[in-house]
Protein backbone atom coordinates (compact mmCIF):
# COMPACT_ATOMS: atom_id res chain seq x y z
CA UNK A 1 0.00 0.00 0.00
CA UNK A 2 1.40 3.22 -1.07
CA UNK A 3 1.66 6.60 1.32
CA UNK A 4 -1.39 8.03 -0.73
CA UNK A 5 -3.49 4.98 0.06
CA UNK A 6 -2.91 4.84 3.48
CA UNK A 7 -4.34 8.59 3.65
CA UNK A 8 -6.92 7.88 1.68
CA UNK A 9 -7.60 5.25 4.60
CA UNK A 10 -7.37 7.55 7.09
CA UNK A 11 -9.60 10.15 4.81
CA UNK A 12 -12.17 7.64 4.79
CA UNK A 13 -12.01 6.23 8.29
CA UNK A 14 -11.91 9.93 9.54
CA UNK A 15 -15.04 10.80 7.46
CA UNK A 16 -17.00 7.35 8.50
CA UNK A 17 -16.31 8.82 12.18
CA UNK A 18 -17.50 11.53 11.50
CA UNK A 19 -20.72 10.65 9.70
CA UNK A 20 -21.44 8.51 12.27
CA UNK A 21 -20.70 11.09 15.22
CA UNK A 22 -23.31 13.88 13.48
CA UNK A 23 -25.79 11.14 13.03
CA UNK A 24 -25.70 10.43 16.94
CA UNK A 25 -25.84 13.73 17.57
CA UNK A 26 -28.95 14.18 15.58
CA UNK A 27 -30.63 11.33 17.08
CA UNK A 28 -29.47 12.82 20.46
CA UNK A 29 -30.93 15.87 19.57
CA UNK A 30 -34.13 14.85 18.25
CA UNK A 31 -34.49 12.40 21.49
CA UNK A 32 -33.72 15.66 23.39
CA UNK A 33 -36.52 18.11 21.63
CA UNK A 34 -39.06 14.68 22.56
CA UNK A 35 -38.36 14.36 25.87
CA UNK A 36 -38.72 17.64 26.25
CA UNK A 37 -41.96 18.74 24.32
CA UNK A 38 -43.42 15.49 26.74
CA UNK A 39 -42.40 17.09 29.84
CA UNK A 40 -43.87 20.02 28.86
CA UNK A 41 -46.23 18.36 28.04
CA UNK A 42 -47.31 16.47 30.75
CA UNK A 43 -46.16 19.78 32.92
CA UNK A 44 -49.57 22.13 31.23
CA UNK A 45 -51.25 19.09 32.22
CA UNK A 46 -51.15 19.77 35.89
CA UNK A 47 -50.93 23.63 35.28
CA UNK A 48 -54.24 23.78 34.58
CA UNK A 49 -55.94 21.31 36.48
CA UNK A 50 -54.22 23.43 39.41
CA UNK A 51 -55.20 26.58 38.15
CA UNK A 52 -58.77 25.17 37.30
CA UNK A 53 -58.33 25.99 33.95
CA UNK A 54 -60.57 22.92 32.67
CA UNK A 55 -61.16 23.35 28.87
CA UNK A 56 -57.74 23.68 28.50
CA UNK A 57 -57.04 20.58 30.92
CA UNK A 58 -59.84 18.44 28.82
CA UNK A 59 -58.02 20.00 26.11
CA UNK A 60 -55.04 17.47 27.15
CA UNK A 61 -56.95 14.24 26.21
CA UNK A 62 -58.22 12.40 23.23
CA UNK A 63 -61.46 12.23 22.97
CA UNK A 64 -61.78 8.29 23.18
CA UNK A 65 -59.03 8.19 25.79
CA UNK A 66 -60.17 6.40 28.87
CA UNK A 67 -59.40 7.34 32.39
CA UNK A 68 -58.29 4.42 35.35
CA UNK A 69 -58.35 4.65 38.69
CA UNK A 70 -57.36 2.08 40.90
CA UNK A 71 -58.00 2.09 44.39
CA UNK A 72 -56.15 0.57 47.37
CA UNK A 73 -58.67 -2.29 47.35
CA UNK A 74 -58.10 -3.25 43.70
CA UNK A 75 -61.55 -1.68 43.00
CA UNK A 76 -61.19 -0.20 39.43
CA UNK A 77 -63.01 2.25 38.12
CA UNK A 78 -62.86 3.45 34.71
CA UNK A 79 -64.12 6.77 32.99
CA UNK A 80 -64.60 8.23 29.70
CA UNK A 81 -62.91 12.11 28.68
CA UNK A 82 -66.43 13.44 29.22
CA UNK A 83 -67.47 11.83 32.43
CA UNK A 84 -63.90 12.09 34.10
CA UNK A 85 -63.73 15.56 33.48
CA UNK A 86 -67.01 16.69 34.84
CA UNK A 87 -65.76 14.73 37.62
CA UNK A 88 -63.04 16.90 37.99
CA UNK A 89 -64.80 20.01 37.73
CA UNK A 90 -67.03 18.60 40.55
CA UNK A 91 -63.98 17.87 42.74
CA UNK A 92 -62.70 21.94 42.34
CA UNK A 93 -65.96 22.82 42.97
CA UNK A 94 -67.06 21.15 46.20
CA UNK A 95 -63.48 21.30 47.83
CA UNK A 96 -63.20 23.67 51.03
CA UNK A 97 -59.50 24.95 49.81
CA UNK A 98 -58.13 25.70 47.08
CA UNK A 99 -56.47 22.42 45.12
CA UNK A 100 -52.94 22.02 43.13
CA UNK A 101 -51.40 18.99 42.03
CA UNK A 102 -48.02 18.97 40.86
CA UNK A 103 -45.43 16.47 39.67
CA UNK A 104 -42.48 15.42 41.83
CA UNK A 105 -40.55 12.79 39.09
CA UNK A 106 -41.22 11.52 35.75
CA UNK A 107 -40.36 8.70 33.99
CA UNK A 108 -40.68 8.63 30.36
CA UNK A 109 -40.13 5.62 27.27
CA UNK A 110 -41.09 7.55 23.81
CA UNK A 111 -40.69 6.71 20.45
CA UNK A 112 -42.28 8.76 17.70
CA UNK A 113 -45.90 7.82 17.57
CA UNK A 114 -46.10 6.56 21.52
CA UNK A 115 -44.65 7.71 24.83
CA UNK A 116 -45.62 6.24 28.43
CA UNK A 117 -44.67 8.22 31.22
CA UNK A 118 -45.17 7.20 34.89
CA UNK A 119 -45.43 10.50 36.67
CA UNK A 120 -45.47 10.85 40.91
CA UNK A 121 -47.50 13.47 42.32
CA UNK A 122 -48.48 15.44 45.28
CA UNK A 123 -52.02 17.03 45.77
CA UNK A 124 -52.30 19.70 48.08
CA UNK A 125 -55.30 20.40 49.46
CA UNK A 126 -55.04 23.24 52.15
CA UNK A 127 -53.16 21.46 54.85
CA UNK A 128 -53.44 17.79 53.11
CA UNK A 129 -50.81 16.14 51.16
CA UNK A 130 -51.97 13.20 49.21
CA UNK A 131 -49.50 11.35 46.66
CA UNK A 132 -49.76 9.08 43.60
CA UNK A 133 -48.84 8.04 40.56
CA UNK A 134 -50.06 8.39 36.70
CA UNK A 135 -49.84 6.32 34.49
CA UNK A 136 -49.86 7.91 31.20
CA UNK A 137 -50.35 6.66 27.56
CA UNK A 138 -49.87 9.36 25.17
CA UNK A 139 -49.70 9.86 21.34
CA UNK A 140 -48.55 12.17 19.13
CA UNK A 141 -50.18 14.30 16.64
CA UNK A 142 -50.68 16.99 14.57
CA UNK A 143 -51.71 19.50 17.17
CA UNK A 144 -49.22 17.86 19.92
CA UNK A 145 -49.26 15.23 22.46
CA UNK A 146 -52.28 13.90 23.71
CA UNK A 147 -53.36 11.33 26.24
CA UNK A 148 -55.41 7.99 24.91
CA UNK A 149 -54.74 6.44 28.49
CA UNK A 150 -54.94 7.43 32.15
CA UNK A 151 -54.30 4.87 35.11
CA UNK A 152 -53.80 6.48 38.18
CA UNK A 153 -53.83 5.70 41.88
CA UNK A 154 -53.20 7.34 45.17
CA UNK A 155 -50.70 6.39 47.57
Amino acid sequence: MTSADHRLCRFVSTGAILALVLLLTSCTKSANADEAAVRSFLESYFSTWSVQMMDRYGECFDPRARITYVGKDGMVQTDGVTDFLHGQKLAHAQSKVPMSESPTEMKITYDSRVTIASVRWKLTKGSEIVTGTDCFTLIKTEKGWKIISLVFYND
